[in-house]
C-alpha cells in the first residue's frame, strides 16, 4: 500500500460537509447540496489547500484520511484556546477503508502519515474529533483509542459524542 498526499479528483466522501458553509448545506435538494459540497472542495483543491491523504492498492485508492488546515473547515468544535495561531492548526476530520482492507492497520498508517504531513507544513498541533466505539454517529471521524495510542491527548468534548483530541507537534 502506498500514501498519496490528496490534490484534488473525485471524492466522494461525508467529510465534504466539513468544507462547505452550514448555510450552503441546507439549500435545495439533495444533489444540489452534494454539488455544493463538491464545489467546496473543489475551490479548496484549486486554491492550493490540502485536502488529505490517499492509500493506493497499485493504482486503486483504497482508503481515505481529510487532513488540513483547521481554519480551511466550518467550524468543528468548541474548543479555541486563548493566544493560539489557528493556521498552526491541522484537524483530521474523517478515515474511510475500503472493506477488504479494514482490520490490517490502515487507520493506523494514515493517521501517522497524516501527523507527518501536518508536520511538514509547519502544523504546530494536529487536532481530531473520534468518538467511542459503541457511538452510533461520527464513527468515520475514528475512534478515541485510535488517537490514544498515538499519543493524543483529550481537551475537551465537541457535541455529546466526539471528543476533542490533540496531539503538540513541536
Amino acid at each position: 500500500m502506498r500514501l498519496f498526499e490528496a490534490r484534488g479528483g473525485p471524492h466522494n466522501c461525508w467529510c465534504m460537509a466539513w468544507r462547505a458553509k452550514p448555510a450552503a448545506t441546507r439549500r435545495g435538494d439533495p444533489a444540489q447540496r452534494k454539488a455544493v459540497l463538491k464545489a467546496a472542495l473543489h475551490g479548496r483543491v484549486v486554491e492550493g489547500v490540502p485536502i488529505g491523504l490517499l492509500a493506493y492498492d497499485g493504482d486503486r485508492p483504497v482508503a481515505w484520511c481529510s487532513i488540513a488546515p483547521r481554519d480551511t473547515f466550518r467550524p468543528l468544535g468548541g474548543f479555541e484556546p486563548s493566544g493560539e495561531d489557528s493556521e498552526s492548526v491541522w484537524s483530521i476530520v474523517c478515515f474511510f477503508v475500503e472493506r477488504g482492507w479494514r482490520r490490517q492497520g490502515v487507520t493506523e498508517r494514515l493517521l501517522g502519515a497524516a501527523v507527518a504531513l501536518a508536520r511538514r507544513r509547519g502544523a504546530a498541533v494536529v487536532e481530531a474529533y473520534p468518538v467511542d466505539p459503541d457511538s452510533p454517529s461520527y464513527r468515520f471521524m475514528g475512534f478515541v483509542g485510535l488517537f490514544e495510542r498515538a499519543g493524543f491527548v483529550a481537551v475537551a468534548r465537541a457535541g455529546t459524542r466526539r471528543h476533542i483530541m490533540r496531539l503538540a507537534l513541536e
